[in-house]
């Protein structure tokens, strides 16, 4: 997902601004902190007749999510699919609402955000006489989305040093005296609160609702030991690469490249992971119609195609069936498995609906400060 958040907060910060819930300063310092010295950027292309357009948040994504999902689909339906690599950020796809001009037929997309979208009339209910409750987690069919993959933030780190005693916790990640050195967190708060809760002694099934002002207490306390709040996955295996730092909040994915890119130099734990859906999601209004949509959404349910895009992607699959067809040397990456889904907590997307806005804006002036 990378710079598409910063993207998202760009938008959502600018129209905090305009319906007065933050002042100028506030605004700067949220700007400042994402380092946006540019207008926020637009134009995906607008679907034809005859086509469906998929978006998701580019990348190796792109490439991945045709092999695992779009052109199947598109022999199969005869529709022309396409994927739109911009990114299905909440202010996207709020802004193609308000302007009556929707592009994206399907967006690969953070359920908290449709949730928010879909209460405020702008997000069709998902159809599930065409797509499949039962093909997904328990917990993770949602009224506006259904989860589409899975993916984890989980701690990496120098086992050139740490290899006999390994971090096992975020209380490890937080003790620089037992594990020296330089951290990096995410600079988008999703993660981020749950590890400081956990670090700070709160039981992984007591998370939510998360108490704010005890996670940005530990975060201020780690704060002088963070090297660099990460914008992209690119950066965060940048730092843990090169050795800039010890250890990582990161993706799981990006964990396992830098793992494989150090010839196990670097090496990372599922050990209290917050794992994370993505979900499928479609705008009201969208070109191909809301059936072609759901019948999409349907398609993208069968378990050998999850599994083409976690060997592809690396992202877990969404339908619980497909855990049985991963091949062995792909189990390490299956976050959403049920032995490693057990080491891991799951993101309450419902707690990120109702609290994101007020999340992002005092993390955002917590990184800049």
């Amino acid at each position: 997902m990378e710079n598409h958040f910063k993207q998202d907060c760009l938008i959502l910060l600018k129209d905090r601004l305009t319906q007065g819930s933050i002042d100028r300063r506030t605004f700067l310092t949220g700007l400042v902190a994402l380092g946006a010295l540019s207008a926020i950027n637009g134009g995906p292309a607008k679907a034809a007749g005859g086509d469906l357009v998929v978006t998701n948040w580019g990348g190796d994504a792109v490439p991945a999510f045709k092999s695992a999902f779009t052109d199947g689909f598109g022999a199969s339906s005869g529709l022309n699919v396409k994927i739109d690599g911009s990114g299905s950020t909440k202010g996207a796809m709020k802004a193609q609402f308000d302007s009556g001009t929707v592009r994206w037929d399907v967006c690969d997309a953070d359920p908290g955000s449709t949730k928010s979208l879909g209460d405020a009339g702008m997000i069709e209910k998902v159809d599930y006489a065409i797509v499949d409750k039962g093909k997904v987690e328990e917990g993770f069919a949602y009224e506006y989305s259904i989860a589409n993959y899975f993916f984890s933030y989980v701690i990496a780190y120098d086992a050139s040093k740490f290899a006999g005693d390994p971090p096992k916790s975020w209380a490890d990640f937080w003790d620089v005296k037992k594990y020296p050195g330089k951290r990096t967190m995410y600079k988008w708060m999703a993660g981020s609160l749950e590890a400081a809760l956990m670090a700070d002694g709160v039981p992984m099934d007591k998370l939510y609702p998360l108490d704010m002002d005890r996670a940005f207490a530990k975060l201020e306390e780690l704060k002088p030991h963070i090297v660099s709040y990460w914008d992209s996955g690119a950066e965060s295996q940048q730092l843990l690469r090169d050795g800039e730092v010890s250890m990582g909040l990161v993706w799981h994915t990006r964990a396992n490249l830098v793992e494989t890119d150090t010839n196990g130099a670097v090496s990372w734990t599922y050990a209290q992971g917050i794992m994370a859906p993505s979900g499928w999601t479609v705008i009201k209004g969208n070109p191909a119609g809301k059936d072609a949509a759901m019948k999409f959404i349907a398609y993208c349910q069968d378990p050998a195609r999850q599994v083409v895009l976690l060997e592809t992607l690396g992202s877990g699959p969404a339908n619980p069936a497909a855990h049985a067809l991963v091949p062995a040397k792909s189990k390490r990456l299956d976050c959403s498995s049920p032995e490693n889904r057990a080491l891991q907590v799951a993101m309450d997307m419902d707690w990120y609906a109702a609290n994101s806005n007020k999340a992002l804006e005092r993390y955002l002036a917590m990184v800049a400060g």
